[in-house]
């Protein structure tokens, strides 16, 4: 109750706003100072209020701060420092209440397991926080703990979030929020399964085992709603974008993006969760990677589909691009659409990948929301956006490189970036990838 209450602040909060911002016009403030004041104040509460709540709430929070580097510089630079600190924290449960959760699924004698265990969270995020300890063996572990009813607590919050998704046209204008929302339960409730948590990490880790850029931490235990694995110190990403140098700045985006594309050509699976509360820069230079909550299955066939997409992108070729779009499903095959029209919407976001290096900015990625947006509220019959669509094979894919690509533009990163795409998608550096028969026998 006392959660539905506070989501339910926001509306009201807004009306009041958006009633001032009329009363404002009226006597005289320009339109579009008044707009800008209520979008600030929006975007103030809002993070405000999910940033409390945890769960479904905070989640949604931090893909929204994911995606700051897409709005206006006059909106987002007010609240940027706010943002940061949502990737990163929320307020933590009791420690009574977190050693209910321990002796509940380690048994009364739980801390026979641990040599120390620290009750104050080293870091408190949307469905459960991690506890610093040292496990009997000596090794120093993360403890991670889900909050009592986290299940129920994110079902409500998805639930409030989607009848209030008008909420978010301040900030987003022209983005459907309905149907983020719903892919996002869905992804949320397979995290809250940590048995199929510690599988993922487990084969991340030995996918990545000695790798000279990578570290994943071994799971050392798990049971129920606990997980404990091996702890990882560095720099948060949050804070490199914060104020890192621009060669840390550099690196760290060229290993966040090598991960997330090299991860289905080495274990079929793709870290779908790349906010900056997920990864570390160690000092030896390596980028250590945390929460494989969201980890999703990339067969060898959508590993080719993706390589040849990117690549046809790169190449610029109107009716190419039309073909491709066709046969992957994003276009239906009696779409009447123009070849330009949609070569220009493609083509700016295959560029990283057209040249040897690039670097990504702020202002690069606002004027490809930008774009986004005029696509979006474009909704006559017949128009793009009414014949665009987002297969559900490309879903999991689509958000981890869109999210990516978000913080690499907070990191203002540069990079060869191509050449990543050269080394790990097939279909990329080629004629398009082997015929149909080939991309079958190999994904068996």
């Amino acid at each position: 109750m006392t959660r539905t209450a506070k989501l339910a602040t926001l509306p009201l909060g807004f009306a009041g706003r958006t009633a001032l911002g009329f009363g404002k016009r009226t006597i005289g403030r320009p339109a579009e100072a008044v707009a800008l004041e209520v979008q600030r104040r929006t975007a103030e509460q809002l993070f405000a209020v999910l940033g409390e709540l945890k769960g479904g709430a905070m989640k949604v929070g931090q893909l929204l701060s994911i995606f700051e580097a897409g709005l206006p510089e006059e909106v987002a630079g007010p609240f940027r420092a706010s943002l940061t600190r949502l990737q990163e924290s929320a307020p933590p449960m009791p420690a009574a209440t977190t050693h209910k959760v321990l002796a509940e699924w380690l048994g009364d004698d739980w801390r026979d397991y641990f040599d120390a265990f620290d009750d104050r969270p080293a870091a408190a995020a949307s469905i459960g926080q991690v506890h610093k300890a040292v496990w009997h063996d000596g090794r120093t572990v993360a403890v991670k703990v889900q909050y009592p009813g986290a299940a129920q607590a994110l079902m409500s919050d998805f639930n409030q979030i989607s009848r209030l998704s008008r909420l978010f046209t301040p900030l987003f204008p022209g983005v459907e929020v309905k149907p983020v929302v719903a892919d996002l339960k869905r992804r949320l409730e397979k995290e809250l399964d940590y048995v199929d948590e510690a599988r993922a990490q487990t084969a991340f880790h030995d996918a990545y085992a000695d790798d000279p850029d990578f570290v994943v931490p071994a799971v050392v235990a798990q049971a129920g709603n606990v997980l404990i694995t091996e702890w990882l110190d560095g720099t948060p990403l949050a804070k490199v974008i914060a104020d890192g140098p621009q060669d840390r700045r550099d690196r760290a985006g060229l290993l966040l993006f090598r991960f997330l594309l090299s991860g289905p050509a080495r274990c079929e699976m793709i870290h779908i969760d790349p906010h900056p509360g997920n990864f570390r820069l160690l000092d030896d230079g390596r980028l250590g990677v945390l929460d494989f909550g969201g980890a999703a299955h990339v067969p060898a066939e959508l590993q080719w589909s993706i390589g040849r997409l990117l690549r046809i992108g790169t190449l610029g070729d109107p009716d190419e691009i039309v073909d491709g779009l066709r046969a992957e499903g994003f276009l239906s095959p009696d779409a009447e659409v123009d070849p330009e029209e949609v070569a220009d919407l493609v083509g700016p976001h295959a560029a990283p990948f057209a040249v040897e290096r690039f670097r990504y900015s702020r202002e690069w990625m606002r004027e490809q929301t930008a774009r986004g947006f005029g696509l979006a509220a474009d909704m006559r019959p017949g128009s793009l956006a009414r014949q665009f669509r987002l297969p559900p094979q490309y879903l999991a894919v689509s958000r981890a490189l869109s999210g990516c690509g978000g913080v690499l533009c907070q990191l203002e990163a540069e990079g060869a970036y191509r050449a990543e795409a050269e080394r790990w998608l097939p279909g990329f550096a080629d004629d398009g990838g082997p015929d149909l028969d080939d991309r079958t026998e190999a994904t068996a």
